[in-house]
């Protein structure tokens, strides 16, 4: 069994969920960020796309789907007037006419990350204990390596708290 990128595996196990919200693929909420902006993506988040009900018939164009917004209260009124640039993005990045419209709703908006915790300074005895540790390793790369990994457990343990070695 080969390896699989991480992205197939999350594709398998988000698209029904994905699905059961309207969109086809992931690619609207994962980049939503780089469609309407970094500005209007802190303050908003796609819910699901609302499509027609009704199949159109031979010869008849479908009509476009309604895409629900979640917006965070003050912002709304900007994404309201943005709207029909929001729609063209979407659509643009899509490659046809999906979209028709947005209907939003006003809510609160979690971060798209969580913020970063500063990474604490390793002091400079216990960078020099884990060159001790690695200095008998033949190998330059893999002596690096290692004392690479050693100083990110040694700061990520001292950041959490669990230990102070």
């Amino acid at each position: 069994m080969s390896a699989k990128p991480l992205a197939e595996l999350i594709d398998d196990c988000i698209a029904p969920v994905l699905a059961a919200q309207g969109f086809a693929t992931r690619a609207i909420v994962t980049l939503w960020p780089e469609i309407v902006g970094e500005r209007l993506s802190q303050r908003s988040r796609p819910l699901k796309i609302d499509w027609p009900k009704r199949r159109p018939g031979p010869g008849e164009v479908a009509e476009p789907a309604t895409m629900v917004v979640r917006v965070e209260g003050a912002f709304a009124l900007e994404m309201q007037q943005l709207g029909p640039l929001v729609v063209e993005r979407v659509n643009t990045h899509l490659g046809w006419r999906a979209v028709g419209k947005l209907v939003l709703k006003q809510g609160p908006v979690a971060p798209a990350q969580p913020p970063a915790r500063p990474v604490p300074v390793l002091d400079a005895a216990a960078a020099a204990r884990i060159d001790d540790q690695v200095a008998s390793v033949a190998d330059e790369g893999l002596r690096e390596a290692l004392a690479r990994l050693g100083r990110a457990v040694a700061q990520r343990t001292r950041q959490d708290g669990s230990c102070n070695n």
